[in-house]
């Protein structure tokens, strides 16, 4: 294990107050997780994509799911179909994007969660072999899984016939589960199944550097493997994906405590939970909601329950089927969702497309202190809206869902409404004693009107706050209840409730103003190239540089005397990124797709292929950034050094002292004006 993985995830350890045995998911958790993908998502959600939302992703969410990341032999493949284990390339990216990812959100304090299928797995198909699995190594041991290692029923028996007319041998166990069509389900009785199953999960946690496990299709084989593998390898988090219903979803949490553990070993993700916010918006009738079968976030299990509306096996995928109902009321949904106890799991398309709202409601609940334990109490229940209120650990949030949730009349001396929208509510508890602050974190265009609310039963409450970071105090400007503040300018927000001399219950918000901008591309070669030809495209696949090949580029910089070329796109929206391939003159060689970058990169073109495609090394952090100028620049712009004190733009050009603004290097260092 890396040293600073290691460091990680004893620190997200110790952080959950976790033992270092397996504990399924741990209790009084306050976190979001997000599922950061749909179907058929390569493009928008592939590993770089991902990574370059990690600013926005991570204040939000301290979990983020990912699609099982496994070479399947095949450029678009979702991974339900695993091939190989140890080679990490997938069609969302290849090993060093999924470490580089792993690491930045790391970094911010965001985990990811891994998917794997360990039911079933593809065979390689070579020579029409029914039964051919890799040979791979890792740590300098050798992994592969053989014929005997298939269930002996598997596919039906079709497997069993193919194998008798070529004379090689199954397991004589039979499957423990529910059978899978067109990849052979494994027997996990088998040793060498367990210890190729075992080195692969360590080497995703110590090697990759994920967190945790969501395991795919657990109704395929017994939750005591699962029980197995977990109490093995010590994930963080574990989730099982197990359709049915709440007591069945109950028994399996439970059967996941194995032979030698006395709590469950995994969570569950909570199917009823998704099935009651969809009938409920199906029929337009809220009561739903709390008819019928409780979901498992209702039960004792509650720690175990991973809640979600919607998925990328529930949603509509593809053209001729039915679109689920939550499409409807995705906002009721999800403020349904992230007020209830049990861990919220927010899909990403949700995410992508009502980020504002669902920044706001993951807000609330983190100020009311909800967890995946906390209480739960029906307050009203009405064909037209649904009332609930969850005792979080710092104060009460209510929500309430409907066709009209503006029915529903609370106390005004008990609650204080700090968010709505359609078909949702939010009302936080006077008791916070705090204040909300209306704007979430994040990069905006132009001027915000952010309104301050007191949350207070505390007599003569009044705000104060600061905008550059400091604590407020009693002496700091004050704002009136409901009134706003008009920000222009990238600062840090911090807002309290005064009374009595003494300030209760600080907020705090960091906003970003944007303001387009120019970044530069550097790219180099280790290996011969033979002209540079940049082919780029935009987030909205704008080609930038004309059609492919792209133009050549001439421009170029001496730095630590290794040649650069380079040139400079601009960046015209808080969502915008620059995707590059880079060729030759001839076009007999090219790099990999480089996608979502938002910010001047140094790229250097290393011997390693990628499927005929050289792979490219991100040198922006390593890179000595003290430019050398070429003769002709320094001709251009012979500008004394005691009048630009030793200060240059990135293209190299010395800069007057009033004349800084944008990145500037000083010193050999860079420095934001």
């Amino acid at each position: 294990m890396k040293p600073i993985k290691a460091l990680f995830l004893l620190v997200l350890l110790l952080a959950l107050g976790q033992t270092v045995r397996a504990q399924g998911w741990p209790s009084n958790y306050e976190g979001v997780m997000l599922q950061g993908f749909y179907w058929d998502s390569y493009k928008e959600t592939s590993w770089a994509n991902l990574e370059a939302q990690a600013d926005e992703m991570a204040p939000y969410f301290q979990l983020i799911w990912v699609p099982q990341s496994g070479w399947c032999n095949s450029d678009y493949a979702m991974g339900y179909m695993p091939v190989y284990y140890f080679n990490q390339k997938s069609a969302f990216g290849t090993e060093a994007q999924l470490r580089k990812m792993i690491a930045t959100f790391h970094e911010k304090g965001t985990g990811f969660i891994a998917d794997v299928v360990l039911n079933h797995r593809k065979n390689i198909g070579e020579n029409g072999s029914w039964v051919d699995f890799p040979e791979e190594t890792w740590n300098g041991d050798t992994y592969q899984m053989y014929p005997s290692d298939i269930c002996l029923g598997d596919d039906g028996g079709q497997t069993a016939y193919w194998a008798s007319q070529h004379g090689v041998s199954l397991s004589q166990n039979n499957d423990t589960g529910d059978d899978w069509a067109s990849c052979r389900d494994l027997d996990h009785y088998s040793e060498n199944v367990q210890r190729c199953i075992k080195a692969y999960l360590r080497f995703l946690l110590e090697d990759i550097g994920y967190v945790g496990f969501r395991y795919d299709m657990v109704k395929g084989f017994y939750a005591s493997f699962v029980a197995d593998y977990n109490m093995a390898v010590k994930p963080a988090f574990s989730v099982g994906e197990y359709f049915d219903s709440t007591n069945k979803i109950r028994e399996w949490v439970n059967y996941t405590k194995g032979y030698v553990s006395d709590t469950p070993t995994s969570a569950a993700f909570d199917f009823q939970f998704h099935y009651r916010v969809r009938d409920a918006i199906e029929s337009r009738n809220w009561r739903w909601l709390g008819w019928d079968e409780k979901p498992l976030a209702d039960c004792y299990e509650k720690q175990y329950a991973v809640t979600f509306v919607e998925n990328h096996d529930t949603e509509y995928r593809i053209t001729g089927e039915t679109q689920n109902a939550i499409w409807k009321d995705t906002l009721a949904a999800n403020a349904y969702l992230l007020a209830m106890p049990g861990t919220p799991c927010i899909f990403y398309t949700h995410w992508r497309d009502c980020k504002y709202p669902l920044k706001q409601m993951i807000l609330a609940r983190r100020l009311a202190g909800v967890t995946n334990i906390s209480t739960s109490e029906e307050k009203w229940t009405d064909d037209n809206f649904y009332a609930k209120a969850t005792y979080g650990k710092r104060a009460t949030l209510l929500c309430v869902v409907g066709n009209n949730p503006e029915y529903y009349n609370a106390s005004s001396s008990e609650f204080k409404e700090i968010l709505s929208g359609k078909g949702y509510r939010y009302l936080l508890s006077c008791k916070a004693n705090t204040v909300w602050i209306d704007v979430p974190d994040g990069t905006y265009n132009g001027t915000m009107n952010v309104k301050l609310t007191t949350v207070s039963k505390l007599s003569g409450a009044k705000i104060v706050y600061t905008l550059d970071g400091s604590e407020p105090t009693a002496e700091s400007p004050q704002i009136a209840s409901g009134s706003s503040l008009s920000i222009n300018y990238t600062c840090t927000l911090k807002a309290g409730i005064l009374s009595g001399g003494k300030v209760y219950g600080i907020q705090k918000r960091e906003y970003k103003i944007f303001e387009p901008h120019d970044i530069t591309l550097y790219v180099r070669s280790d290996i011969s190239w033979g002209g540079m030809f940049f082919y780029v495209w935009d987030n909205n696949d704008k080609q930038l540089n004309g059609n492919w090949p792209g133009k050549r580029v001439g421009t170029s910089q001496s730095i630590d005397g290794k040649r650069w070329y380079y040139q400079t796109y601009h960046i015209t929206s808080p969502d915008s990124y620059i995707n590059l391939v880079v060729s030759n003159s001839s076009g007999s060689r090219q790099t990999v797709d480089i996608t979502g970058l938002r910010t001047d990169s140094y790229l250097c073109i290393i011997g390693t292929q990628d499927e005929g495609k050289y792979m490219v090394e991100d040198q922006t952090t390593d890179i000595e950034t003290g430019i050398s100028l070429s003769k002709d620049e320094e001709k251009k712009e012979n500008l004394p050094g005691r009048l630009c004190n030793g200060s240059y733009n990135l293209q190299g050009q010395p800069v007057l002292p009033g004349k800084k603004k944008g990145i500037i290097i000083e010193n050999g260092r860079k420095v934001v004006y």
